[in-house]
């Protein structure tokens, strides 16, 4: 019961002087029938094959698996000799047992293991352990299964890699960038999914669009909404290939353009009026950081500071509308209730483009390209690209762990698995 190997019975147990636990295990004696003719077959002995096992307590195991040995009598049989197999202990011509393999896959999904990590706690090579990872992840990202159910699909890019973009044949990685895509599907308690579905090379509307085409007429027809970044790229494949789905611009994305708006608008009169870049001293360099916050968030003391840098110069009023400009876009994705945070956005895209103040215009006519999606935020029950980010998040993370690496397909696997990708769906 302890040691848990289905269908072998532990013989002995050891403690060599390097600290490594051997078990010996062997199955109980038996009849055991051809695989070919079934006619009973007769004992040749035993074989035994040394496995790496999954730790136990925090020490390395080695099970030392007594294999039945068996010779066919029966003439005209094409199978003279053949060995016991167990596949739950582990499957043929492999080093590590199945339930290390287990074990392996759960630490680098779990606990963000690297494969040298694992290695060390199994003591054995990276190429042992990554050589039984990959075939089992090679093996459930053929599952076709693993696209089902998708609703709500996002996309974003990302750097998997920051050297030359020379050829794969000719010794490079390849493209730098990456489009990822993630199921952003609600499970049955209303919480996003987040996983990965996958990752392609290149940031195009080229890349996105191939790899929907490359699914099947059900993924296709069962994807509702669409969200994504204000990329261009993006939206085109989502037009030509899933014209039945709605595209949602991201919240997150769109705010951010209005704090940038409202730094650009900082900057260009601080040089108006003081002929020089932003430093100590200077009123609008000293509530930059207070600029980019929202105005709910603000401390009584941060909000004289504003007031106080807003009537230092007359000029400073540009500064002062496009920051409640900001704000007002802030608003429209905060309001508790979607139909007055609707009615604001629409107020936005009708007042932001004729703003005298360029800066904000400039984003107003952003918006009003993007108005179809801009406004599906608050007609799709407030979707959004945040699963995706926090999928660039473990993707970031899992990166740093392993220092970086050189091969796509087995960087692209190991991202399937930390991001959820490779995990067995629960229905809803």
């Amino acid at each position: 019961m302890l040691v848990g190997l289905d269908g072998l019975r532990v013989a002995g147990v050891e403690r060599r002087g390097d600290g490594v636990l051997v078990i010996d295990a062997e199955s109980p004696p038996g009849p055991v029938g051809c695989p070919e003719c079934g006619v009973v077959a007769e004992s040749a002995g035993r074989k035994v094959l040394v496995l790496t096992d999954a730790p136990m307590g925090g020490t390395p195991v080695r099970v030392r698996w007594r294999k039945r040995r068996w010779r066919c009598r029966q003439d005209g049989c094409g199978v003279r000799s053949f060995t016991e197999q167990n596949p739950t202990v582990a499957a043929a011509n492999k080093a590590l047992t199945a339930r290390a393999v287990a074990w392996a896959v759960a630490q680098m999904r779990r606990e963000n293991a690297s494969v040298r990590g694992v290695a060390r706690q199994l003591r054995v090579a990276w190429r042992t352990v990554w050589t039984h990872v990959e075939a089992e992840l090679q093996r459930r990202e053929q599952d076709p299964g693993r696209f089902d159910g998708v609703e709500v699909l996002g996309v974003d890019e990302h750097l998997w890699h920051h050297v030359s973009t020379k050829p794969v044949a000719d010794g490079g990685r390849g493209p730098k960038e990456l489009t990822g895509m993630v199921d952003l599907t609600r499970d049955a308690t209303g919480r996003v999914r987040a996983r990965l579905l996958d990752l392609v090379p290149g940031r195009s509307s080229k890349a996105y669009a191939d790899w929907i085409k490359e699914r099947d007429e059900q993924f296709r027809a069962g994807v509702k909404i669409a969200a994504l970044d204000p990329f261009a790229g993006y939206k085109k494949a989502l037009d030509d290939e899933l014209d039945d789905a709605t595209a949602v611009l991201d919240a997150f994305h769109v705010v951010k353009l209005g704090t940038a708006a409202v730094d650009d608008v900082r900057r260009r009169v601080q040089q108006d009026t003081l002929g020089h870049r932003g430093c100590k001293g200077d009123p609008l360099y000293g509530i930059r950081n207070i600029l980019r916050a929202g105005r709910e968030r603000l401390t009584d003391r941060q909000r004289s500071r504003l007031d106080a840098a807003f009537a230092t110069r007359e000029e400073h009023v540009e500064v002062e509308v496009a920051w409640h400009a900001a704000q007002q876009l802030r608003d429209a994705y905060r309001h508790p209730n979607l139909v007055e945070g609707h009615k604001i956005a629409e107020k936005v895209l009708e007042s932001f483009p004729s703003c005298p103040i360029p800066e904000i215009a400039r984003l107003g006519r952003t918006l009003t390209q993007w108005r179809a999606a801009f406004l599906a935020y608050w007609a799709t029950g407030r979707s959004s690209n945040g699963g995706t980010e926090a999928v660039n998040g473990l993707i970031e993370l899992a990166r740093r762990i392993a220092r970086g690496f050189t091969n796509y397909d087995n960087y692209r696997l190991r991202m399937l698995l930390i991001a959820g990708g490779l995990d067995p769906l629960t229905p809803t």
